[in-house]
């Protein structure tokens, strides 16, 4: 029955990525349809926080380049990259994993992926390349981030074996850098030119797209610049707040102390941002959603609502089987233990819950806690099947169509990146910890 349900699933989203767009999430919705009411599994919540914040995050980037921040954003990008174009293939990455290392969550990623995607696309370099190491990176540094919920919990376990959190972060953080600088070397050399890629040729003759224009030929008005401020100071704010969570307010509730949930913190800014540069940057709220920046995130929206969602439930459901094979694998070969966390990440789509399910194992196995410490970054496996959510939103960000999920699922943009960066970042742990401690 397991494998039926597996299939099914496997079925919406190949069908979903052969539609794109939309597609994706409605499949995902009819996947999730016959899941609940032939097979009769119970589902999940919807995923509505990350959806919510991605809503937040791309009606502020729609505002940006509404205001025509997104061209003064691409005209500054195009004097760094006129020397070498790929280059910013090596400053996405670095910029996602600066973000998330401070605000302890990836979904900040989303504030810069379309930044990311209009400077390549208007420079001329492929977006699949700085696309798809910049979502690898934003979540490779979940496990170096000190406020993430990952290393809260790793620490947590491993702290009555005398493990600090600087032990912690001296190997992680130098470990998954050296993992996102290999990363980044791989998707350098992912696919073809932009102007050779038969998709994109394909879009440009079909209209769908305009020709590349140097951004010169448009006087822009005094307002973008500021709008980008304001952009700005909006991720800055973000990044503050995850980074010191004593900013963020609490609330006396029952006799319990409640604080602002980042979520909340997330949606709370950049609607504020929003806002501002509506007021002070002349911008249409019609213009606004008539952007291509918030068309590919609406498209993001609702691939997260029906994709997310389905495989979220077909998980759940089945979670005591995964456990269980996961536990008997990890019994008879010890050294398999990365393995066992990198494929259980790639079902629960959360380094937290994967460490809090497997990490226990680990230690019962007498795993040592540098061992386990190197072994950290192998959690972050859920770009494996492209349906995480800043894997969907990278993909419908990029209007070229050069970032996409193969004919045959795993052979998606995300792919070499992602597996170079994990190995790399693994590997580099192993020799640190052999080092350091």
């Amino acid at each position: 029955m397991i494998a039926i349900q597996f299939l099914v699933v496997i079925a919406a989203i190949l069908l979903g990525a052969r539609l794109s767009g939309v597609g994706l999430g409605v499949m995902g919705g009819l996947g999730l349809a016959i899941l609940v009411f032939i097979f009769g599994l119970r589902p999940t919540t919807a995923p509505i926080d990350v959806m919510l914040m991605i809503l937040a995050v791309i009606t502020t980037a729609g505002c940006l380049q509404a205001a025509g921040g997104m061209d003064f954003l691409v005209r500054i990008a195009e004097k760094l990259l006129r020397k070498d174009p790929k280059r910013i293939t090596l400053y996405a990455p670095l910029v996602t994993y600066c973000f998330t290392l401070f605000a302890g969550t990836g979904h900040v990623a989303y504030a810069v992926l379309p930044v990311i995607a209009e400077v390549a696309h208007e420079s001329g370099v492929r977006p699949e390349r700085p696309l798809s190491i910049a979502v690898i990176a934003s979540q490779a540094a979940i496990t170096a981030s000190p406020i993430s919920a990952a290393t809260v919990a790793l620490l947590s376990l491993l702290s009555p074996a005398g493990i600090h959190l600087g032990d912690i972060l001296q190997i992680a953080i130098p470990a998954t850098l050296l993992g996102t600088l290999a990363g980044a070397f791989a998707a350098s050399r992912q696919g073809c030119e932009l102007q050779l890629d038969p998709i994109y040729r394909e879009k440009l003759e079909r209209g769908e797209i305009q020709a590349l224009q140097k951004a010169e030929q448009v006087l822009l008005p005094k307002e973008a610049s500021r709008s980008v401020w304001v952009f700005l100071l909006a991720v800055i704010s973000v990044v503050m707040l995850g980074t010191f969570p004593a900013l963020r307010p609490s609330w006396d509730v029952a006799g319990k102390s409640v604080q602002l949930e980042m979520s909340q913190a997330i949606e709370i800014v950049m609607l504020s941002a929003s806002a501002l540069i509506l007021l002070f940057c002349k911008v249409k709220p019609d213009e606004v959603v008539k952007g291509s920046v918030f068309r590919a995130g609406s498209a993001a929206v609702i691939g997260i609502f029906g994709v997310a969602w389905m495989g979220d439930t077909f998980i759940h459901a089945n979670m005591a089987l995964f456990s269980g094979s996961v536990k008997e694998i990890v019994t008879a070969q010890p050294w398999l233990f990365s393995f066992a966390l990198f494929g259980m990440s790639i079902l629960l789509y959360s380094q937290a819950a994967t460490i809090r399910a497997l990490l226990p194992l680990g230690i019962a196995l007498g795993i040592p806690a540098p061992a386990l410490i190197a072994m950290f970054p192998s959690v972050n496996g859920y770009f494996f099947i492209p349906n995480y959510p800043t894997v969907i939103a990278a993909i419908n960000f990029d209007r070229t169509g050069t970032t996409r999920i193969g004919k045959y699922l795993l052979n998606h943009s995300f792919m070499l990146p992602g597996l170079v960066c994990s190995t790399v970042s693994v590997g580099s742990g192993f020799a640190l910890a052999r080092i350091l401690l």
